[in-house]
């Protein structure tokens, strides 16, 4: 059968950005969004393009990551030329601070070929004069990026619109799906149906439980983060700084997000005087400056937590026509380009650029113990 209409749940990254590339093969895409489209994990997160500590990971999320590093740049102007918005794609550079496992990180780096080096105090405050004092050793990348994920996110809603085989239900709940013959032909929701010929879960936090009106057990669940974000002069803050866990990103206009929190309580989205009190204890112990100012804003997200960080990408087998874009833990903006793309180029039929064995929802499914 030929593939014309597409549904997608979730108006995150990874269903913006799975419709982009749908709508760019010649298909017809409906998005769902429980909510309003960008307004969840994607908007919340840091915007770094590539895993915290990307020396922990297996090959798998390395590989979505450099190909999605190497994507981001093209991405980005496209967007900026289409819709005018630019997603601020920055390659500010980030150093890691006194890290434990210096020694394996960079013997990784050479195996991968990444540009991280080791760096002594001089080095260190020559880039980041506002630093606490104390640091004398640590891990520079050059050029690494973070992208300001509001406007990417705020982008790609645009563009998506700029397709006349675009369609968008927003505050919508899809309750479940319409299945002939064994074979998924649309999605039911409060409001009505909706037909197609595949339907893509890309629910992130929310995928798991979706998944369990089906008898399916995904090990996908909510864990929570909050951040702080501070603004300063523009250029004050010149690289992205990480420290036992916690980071300082940069943005263009000067400011400051600190971050983030991890947290199992489900789909508790409220902010805490608690992560408040942490948050701005790790931004004045990297940043002493900060401790003169109030933060502008904090807030929480729920991110895809899943048990390894390799997102279930593929077809769900059981329920033909239904295909899954989740799990990417706290990586979901680093390697939403590489997983969207994988995704469609199973779904039309064409060779994945990247083995997509490894992110095969076959095997997987199971229960949610991370």
């Amino acid at each position: 059968m030929v593939m014309q209409r597409v549904v997608i749940i979730g108006g995150g990254v990874m269903g913006c950005l799975t419709a982009l590339e749908l709508l760019e093969s010649g298909r017809d895409v409906c998005l769902i969004e429980r909510r309003s489209t960008g307004q969840e994990a994607s908007w919340a997160g840091g915007g770094i393009v590539t895993p915290l500590y990307p020396w922990r990971y297996s090959q798998p999320v390395t590989a979505l990551a450099e190909w999605s590093q190497a994507h981001y740049p093209k991405l980005c102007r496209e967007l900026f030329m289409h819709t005018g918005i630019d997603p601020e794609l920055s390659p500010c550079g980030l150093i890691w601070l006194d890290h434990a496992e210096q020694e394996a990180a960079l013997q990784w780096a050479e195996q991968q070929g990444k540009p991280i080096t080791a760096v002594d105090g001089d080095f260190i405050y020559e880039q980041i004069p506002s630093l606490a004092p104390g640091f004398d050793q640590g891990m520079w990348q050059p050029q690494l990026a973070n992208v300001r994920n509001p406007r990417l996110m705020a982008a790609l809603g645009v563009r998506l619109q700029q397709f006349a085989g675009f369609s968008l239900l927003e505050n919508t709940e899809v309750s479940g799906l319409r299945i002939e013959g064994g074979r998924v032909k649309g999605v039911i929701y409060g409001g009505g149906q909706q037909a197609a010929d595949a339907v893509v879960l890309a629910a992130g936090a929310w995928s798991g439980d979706w998944l369990a009106q089906f008898g399916l057990d995904l090990a996908v669940a909510p864990v929570k983060g909050q951040m702080l974000i501070y603004k300063t002069a523009p250029g004050w803050l010149p690289s992205i700084v990480l420290h036992e866990s916690r980071y300082a990103i940069p943005r263009r206009d000067g400011h400051i997000l600190i971050g983030s929190t991890l947290e199992h309580v489900g789909y508790d989205t409220e902010i805490t005087f608690d992560a408040l009190d942490s948050l701005r204890a790790s931004a004045r112990s990297l940043l002493p400056d900060l401790a003169n100012l109030q933060p502008v804003a904090q807030w929480a997200g729920l991110r895809p937590g899943s048990p390894d960080g390799v997102p279930f990408v593929g077809a769900v087998a059981g329920i033909d026509g239904l295909w899954l874009n989740t799990g990417h833990y706290r990586n979901g903006l680093v390697l939403a380009p590489a997983s969207c793309r994988m995704l469609v180029d199973l779904m039309i039929g064409k060779l994945p650029e990247i083995d997509s064995q490894p992110y095969s929802v076959d095997g997987r499914m199971g229960p949610r113990t991370f």
